[in-house]
Order: C-alpha cells, then sequence, then structure tokens
C-alpha cells in the first residue's frame, strides 16, 4: 500500500511543479460513455473541450466523436465512427476555428487482466480530412488501470490510470506525436467514474503539458430498448 500511496503523490505533485516553474500548460475537459443497446452493441459518445491555458481558457480544439462498438466477447471490442474537431491558434482574433477536420476511423480493442491490473490495447486507424487535405494516421494505445482501496473495479474504489500511445502517419514524417498520461481516478458509481490527471504531449515540434479532468458515465439501455 505504501508503493500505491508514493504513486498516488507522484501525480498529484508532478503537475504542479509543472505548472509553479512556468511551462506552458493546457487543459481537457473530457466525456466518455459507452452506452449498451443490445447485448453485442453499444454506442461511443464522447466530447473533449481543449484549452491552451489552464487560467483563463484559451480554447485550442473541439472535439466529437461517436461510433458504434460491436462487443465479439467482454474482452474484445470492435469499433466504426466518426469525429468532428476544430482547432484554434493561441489567442487568435478569429472567432472560428482556422483548421477544421472530418475524420473516420476503425478500431480494435483488447482487455486482459494481470492479477488486479486491468490492461487495455487500442489499435486505431484513421482516415482525416483536414480543411482540404487527406491523411491516414495509425495509433496505438497500452492503458493500464490498478485499483488501490479494492480488489475490483467496484462503486467507492481509487485507481491509478497510466497509458502510453503513440500516432504515426502513413507518409510524410512518419512519427506523428506520443502521449503520456497519469491519473488518479475514483469509481463514483457502476455506470459513473471521474479521473483527474497529468499529459504530456510530445511532438516534432516539442511538447506540452495538459491537466485533464475527464468523466466516464455508462448508460445501458437494453431494457428500454427491449421495451
Amino acid at each position: 500500500m505504501k508503493y500505491f500511496k508514493l504513486i498516488i503523490i507522484a501525480i498529484l505533485t508532478v503537475p504542479s511543479l509543472v505548472i509553479g516553474q512556468g511551462e506552458d500548460v493546457g487543459n481537457w475537459l473530457m466525456y466518455f460513455g459507452t452506452n449498451k443497446i443490445s447485448d453485442k452493441l453499444s454506442v461511443h459518445s464522447e466530447l473533449q473541450y481543449r484549452n491552451h491555458t489552464v487560467v483563463p481558457n484559451n480554447i485550442e480544439q473541439l472535439l466529437i466523436r461517436t461510433g458504434l462498438n460491436y462487443h465479439l466477447k467482454k474482452s474484445t471490442i470492435l469499433t466504426a465512427g466518426y469525429g468532428f474537431i476544430a482547432s484554434y491558434d493561441f489567442e487568435s482574433p478569429m472567432k472560428a476555428a482556422e483548421s477544421t477536420e472530418h475524420r473516420v476511423f476503425q478500431q480494435l480493442i483488447m482487455i486482459n487482466k494481470v492479477k488486479r491490473v486491468k490492461f487495455e490495447h487500442r489499435y486505431r486507424i484513421e482516415q482525416r480530412w483536414v480543411n482540404s487535405d487527406y491523411k491516414n494516421r495509425l495509433r496505438y494505445r497500452l492503458m493500464a488501470f490498478i485499483p488501490l482501496n479494492n480488489k475490483e473495479f467496484v462503486p467507492g474504489t481509487f485507481f491509478i490510470g497510466l497509458y502510453d500511445e503513440v500516432f504515426m502517419n502513413t507518409k510524410s514524417t512518419f512519427f506523428d506525436r506520443n502521449r503520456l498520461y497519469a491519473a488518479l481516478g475514483y469509481q463514483v458509481s457502476k455506470p459513473l467514474q471521474v479521473q483527474l490527471g497529468y499529459l504530456r504531449q510530445t511532438l516534432n515540434s516539442g511538447w506540452k503539458n495538459y491537466l485533464q479532468l475527464g468523466v466516464v458515465f455508462n448508460t445501458d439501455f437494453r431494457s428500454s430498448v427491449e421495451n
């Protein structure tokens, strides 16, 4: 348990140290949902409001994403979906976005457990229309969830969330970006979870830190659909 306490202290301390050193830090406010409509099908819903700065809010991106999930089994999920992304320059005088992106994606999620730790492997392919420019991109994310005060993710469980995700282009510059993430989460109820985390995004041109607040709300519409 001492080991877990050290992890929590590190997650809560690192963002404060980054801000205190005057680094350029933004924030992401995020919502995710998996909405079951049958035993095999669910709808993915997602909204992210990303800011260039912590305070005051200075919008960097607005991301809206949805998709249809097919649950091959409990540990394997296939998804096809669509996303819209509006991007804004820092302190731009324009009221509209400098660029807009329409994105189609396909992904495979595979989940496995090693003792109390849950691992999630996500493989994603994206077809992107950024303004008038068409691009393809590949992504792989490895995420781990570590419950702290319970063996399972029951209501009242605190947990650590960690992931690393690499983005790869299919032409031009192969490396697109990398995201390294650590968070403290709390399972409020069976459908509701919150996470407070820190993300470091590395690009070819440099890197930037973000504080993140995420809400996960997984609903089950199977009874209403059947009725």
